[in-house]
């Protein structure tokens, strides 16, 4: 058998295979091109009413994250309609007040376990003990990123594998939201 490779013409076959797109439509694009991200960039049905998809490489790009580096695994990038009101939610820092209008955000509101959420979301221990919430409404005309995580590795101990919760990337929240409302986390046991 070993001589048969050598005796033997090899013949690598590659099958490829196209899928035609509307040209009105913007594809979603992978942090890494072998990266097989989870769930859906596209919008939460009841949410497509007030956006627009835009083009905007450079915004998406920031976005994305490589391997084990947090961020997007992959992504498309939105305008707000005139009149919405979408609530965004973010669970952030207390110890850092800058971190209230961080850039990661959603729209769902956390419940549940912190771990669990920490894990859907990919978030460090170290970046945030999540012992705020705040939550606003979306001003008319931002630009945000809707993907889902790319894994994170927080310490030798801890890695977040790739999930598909869907994240929103604010590049200014400070200037892309508005009527926010802030609460305290607070213990509670079962």
């Amino acid at each position: 058998m070993k001589g048969f490779l050598n005796t033997v013409p090899v013949i690598l076959i590659l099958l490829t295979g196209c899928a035609t797109q509307p040209s009105n439509s913007l594809s979603t694009i992978p942090a890494e091109p072998t990266s097989v991200c989870l769930g859906t960039a596209a919008l939460p049905e009841h949410l497509t009413p007030f956006f627009d998809e835009v083009n905007d490489p450079a915004l998406l790009a920031s976005t994305l994250g490589k391997t084990d580096q947090g961020k997007l695994c992959q992504g498309k990038v939105y305008q707000a309609k005139a009149n919405t009101e979408v609530p965004v939610y973010r669970a952030w820092n207390s110890t850092n007040p800058n971190s209230q209008f961080g850039n990661w955000w959603a729209f769902d509101r956390p419940s549940g376990l912190t771990a669990q959420y920490r894990e859907a979301y990919e978030i460090c221990y170290q970046w945030s003990p999540l012992d705020k919430l705040v939550s606003c409404q979306l001003s008319a005309g931002s630009k945000i990123v809707v993907g889902n995580g790319q894994s994170a590795t927080c310490s030798e101990y801890l890695t977040y594998e790739k999930s598909p919760a869907q994240q929103v990337y604010l590049e200014n929240a400070s200037e892309q939201t508005l009527n926010c409302d802030v609460k305290d986390a607070v213990f509670s046991w079962r």
